[in-house]
């Protein structure tokens, strides 16, 4: 299965970190974030990256060339930063079939595999891992409106009153289907295309996805301290194994 991992993000809100390389070249004990997402994207099984890269992309290229451990790299250019749909649509024309997306600035200790495993048994169209967040922090992410039966009937991108608090983390199997989506997308409030608004375009056309719990932990490395809490978890688990 191809992987896309999009880090083609500015990363304003991590600086000074960010002022003289991408945020997903940030290290997080002593590696940089995208080392991480290549590792636990290889153990799944991925046998070629697709790297979609803008802000500093020569960075990214000079460091990792044209292979990761073997493992084949293909880069798109996202040239300007209008959200999630629109970086997963510069990689339509090198995605054949059923692929993992990862963000490029998550650090994860979680079920991944479980993420995978669904999506293939199900045949769904989409299959993400959520989480439940505390109830000020969820504005942050896509978030999750659910029925009476714990079914997702609708997700909204950040939202300035969320409907829950359980989100989508930054780890996707999707079939092709999701580029047909996205390119139905409109832009949001905030002028973006936004990923959620495509998962949520499946989800009204009846289309299977599955949502699975996180077990484990994951942190979104939006900010210095959440990459100070991302190097400290990893550390303790380096210590515990």
């Amino acid at each position: 299965m191809q992987a896309v991992v999009l880090a083609a993000g500015e990363g304003t809100r991590l600086r000074p970190l960010t002022e003289d390389k991408p945020k997903g070249m940030v290290e997080v004990d002593e590696k940089p974030i995208l080392t991480h997402c290549f590792e636990q994207l290889a153990e799944l099984g991925a046998d070629e990256f697709v790297v979609v890269v803008g802000y500093l992309k020569q960075e990214i290229i000079e460091h990792y060339g044209d292979e990761y451990e073997g493992i084949p790299i293909t880069y798109a250019h996202q040239r300007d930063q209008q959200g999630l749909a629109h970086a997963l649509l510069t990689v339509e024309e090198h995605v054949d079939d059923d692929f993992m997306l990862m963000l490029g600035d998550n650090v994860f200790q979680a079920n991944l595999e479980d993420v995978v495993r669904r999506q293939r048994e199900d045949r769904a169209d989409a299959a993400f891992l959520v989480e439940e967040v505390d109830w000020e922090d969820a504005s942050r992410y896509g978030v999750c409106d659910t029925n009476k039966y714990g079914e997702i009937t609708d997700v909204v991108e950040k939202p300035d009153d969320p409907p829950s608090n359980l989100v989508m983390t930054g780890f996707y199997t999707f079939t092709p289907a999701i580029f047909h989506a996205c390119h139905l997308v409109q832009p949001s409030n905030r002028g973006e295309y936004e990923i959620s608004e495509a998962i949520d375009l499946l989800i009204q056309s009846g289309r299977t996805i599955d949502a699975i719990g996180l077990e484990g932990w994951r942190i979104d490395v939006g900010y210095p301290e959440d990459r100070d809490e991302a190097e400290e978890r990893l550390q303790e688990g380096e210590l515990e194994a």
